[in-house]
């Protein structure tokens, strides 16, 4: 602020130097109220500003002032000294402080009222840190919102609006790992949420750093179309490719004011016309579009909308779910793929069941009709068949089970635990990278089995079955197979937070995979709560530069659980994740480290002392 010395007194002012001194010095560390401030004296005005430098913590009374700007020495961040604004995108603005001189002594209001509430500056910081992809200033922004009280849901809701609008190839890792997190959230310590919310920004920040915009195509001008037209333009249109015909119907159908189930329906028909795209990524990515939207709260209190909440609108909605149609068109087809044809042409095998062709549902709806009413009880070697090498048995077996009235969810639910069978059983005696082969059939899995909660499109039948062969290809990832611990096999009555410590440590090991997943056993062995090793291996998975697979993997992992109905099906999947981390850990925890400093930053530790 300018010196004024034709001001009155005010109870807020504290003296803290003589104008004099100041003067000659040109600065000076004062602190009124335990509140450090650097006054500085320059082109004839005093000025006092914050001495923490807002980037990280250097103080400012030792920095520079020289044409009105204020140099930090430690990272050169530069400051506007009469205002504190910054020139340096990664620094943030330094705040100042009202100044008076009086009677030659320089007077300061130490606490003045705050121009803008934290929350608003956070959010304004956390736009900033996306667009310029600042790691620092992600992570400061994060924590402040959090610890400003917002919901988690309104820092999720522009993250999801600025991956949508800022990459125009659409929906990838960066906003499938935002869904990931906000689906952990619940499930994590209060700190680790924290770390959560960071890893999903910075992730899409990332994703969409030096990537064009997405520019709208916009929705038909009539409502006219129904839902089963819509989705027939939809599906021909990604059948060829054709990514702007195919956005147009999909943003017609959200301006219809078609529901969450819906939606699904058209977006999951078209990504089960060909078998497992992109090696089950891009139905992966749709699921986490859908619980995405979940997570911020649909419009008009549709699902997932809780009391309070803040609705995504339906331009959110509609950018969401537009930000598919890109990885749909584009994605690899598996039924272009040898392995799908050779030996065995599974892609065939498919064919007569479904119909036609792959993208066929006839033989499916003959099989549903059949069963109709049924009630349709899991066969005692079910599981067996579908971790077996014969393709044919598998899918007759699926066949069956739908003729004699299972539905898709409880189909996908078997498979899905197949799947996670193949992670928990991966023999290490196979390439690291084959991680990710058994990895891609758990996610696309669990996608299957989560989408046919939301809808009953007949096309997620097909997910189930491709899931089914999927397992099938990864057999021999199993050989030879590494041993899944048995209930009651290590009861060894150890103190389960012991045993949660020790799994830590497992993750501070190269290569102690079934070491972390007998630890998991013994926990639930010896009647440890599921809570607190969810949220020990919650931990252990955002200590660290966890990539992709290994974020969803576990929040994979978790929904298994939670939906599993025996006890048995409920380890498993915790099992399987545990090696699945282990694995993959650890890591040079650099993102760690990037937290740890923003969390004392905005604590008002000084990170340059010792």
């Amino acid at each position: 602020m300018a010196t004024d010395s034709s001001e009155t007194g005010d109870d807020r002012y504290v003296p803290v130097a003589d104008a004099v001194e100041l003067e000659a010095e040109g600065r000076k560390l004062v602190t009124p109220e335990g509140t450090a401030i650097a006054l500085f004296h320059h082109e004839g005005e005093v000025r006092a500003v914050d001495n923490r430098c807002p980037h990280m913590g250097f103080p400012l009374s030792d920095g520079t002032v020289e044409d009105g700007i204020l140099t930090c020495h430690w990272h050169h961040a530069r400051f506007e000294l009469s205002c504190g604004d910054t020139f340096d995108p990664w620094a943030d603005d330094v705040r100042t402080y009202p100044v008076l001189v009086r009677d030659g002594t320089v007077h300061v209001d130490p606490d003045p009222p705050l121009e803008r509430p934290p929350a608003d500056h956070w959010a304004d910081r956390l736009e900033s840190g996306m667009e310029e992809n600042l790691r620092l200033v992600v992570a400061k922004s994060t924590i402040g919102l959090t610890d400003a009280g917002v919901d988690p849901r309104e820092p999720i809701a522009s993250t999801l609006a600025f991956g949508t609008t800022y990459r125009e190839t659409g929906w990838s890792s960066g906003l499938t790992i935002l869904g990931c997190m906000a689906n952990l959230l619940e499930t994590l310590d209060p700190e680790d949420r924290k770390r959560a919310l960071f890893t999903g920004v910075r992730h899409v920040a990332s994703d969409c750093a030096g990537e064009a915009p997405h520019f709208d195509q916009p929705s038909f001008s009539t409502s006219e179309p129904s839902l089963d037209r819509l989705r027939s333009w939809f599906r021909d249109c990604i059948e060829v490719r054709d990514v702007d015909g195919a956005e147009r119907c999909l943003r017609t159908a959200v301006a219809a004011g078609y529901d969450d189930a819906a939606l699904a329906d058209l977006v999951f028909t078209a990504a089960t016309d060909h078998p497992y795209l992109s090696t089950g990524h891009t139905l992966d990515f749709a699921n986490k579009a859908f619980e995405s939207l979940d997570a911020v709260g649909w419009p008009d209190g549709g699902r997932g909308t809780e009391p309070g909440a803040t609705a995504a609108g339906d331009g959110l909605v509609a950018d969401t779910l537009a930000s598919l149609v890109e990885p749909l068109a584009t994605a690899t087809r598996s039924d272009e793929t040898s392995s799908w044809r050779r030996p065995v042409d599974l892609v065939e095998l498919l064919a007569d069941v479904y119909g036609e062709d792959v993208m066929d549902t006839a033989g499916v709806e003959a099989l549903m009709a059949d069963g109709d009413g049924e009630a349709w009880s899991q066969p005692d070697d079910f599981h067996e068949a579908l971790l077996g090498d014969d393709p044919e048995r598998i899918v007759d077996a699926l066949a069956t089970a739908i003729g004699e009235g299972a539905d898709a969810e409880a189909l996908a639910a078997a498979v899905a635990r197949a799947a996670a069978t193949r992670v928990a059983r991966f023999a290490t005696a196979n390439e690291f990278s084959d991680w990710n082969t058994v990895h891609h059939t758990f996610t696309y899995a669990n996608a299957v089995h989560r989408a046919t909660r939301r809808t009953d499109a007949v096309g997620l039948y097909r997910g189930v079955f491709d899931a089914a062969m999927s397992v099938y290809l990864d057999r021999f990832l199993n050989a030879p197979p590494a041993p899944i611990p048995e209930p009651g096999d290590n009861e060894t009555g150890r103190d389960p937070e012991t045993i949660r410590a020790d799994l830590l440590d497992t993750f501070d090991e190269e290569g102690a995979v079934n070491e972390a997943g007998r630890l998991v056993a013994e926990h639930v062995d010896c009647g440890g709560d599921v809570t607190d090793l969810k949220r020990t291996l919650g931990h252990g998975l955002l200590r660290e530069d966890a990539g992709f697979h290994t974020l969803q993997n576990v929040e994979a992992a978790f929904a298994q659980h939670d939906l599993a109905e025996t006890e048995g099906d409920r380890r498993l999947p915790l099992i399987a994740t545990a090696r699945y981390v282990a694995a993959h850990t650890p890591t040079r925890r650099e993102a760690e480290q990037t937290f740890s400093i923003a969390t004392r930053l905005n604590r008002g530790e000084r990170i340059h002392e010792a």
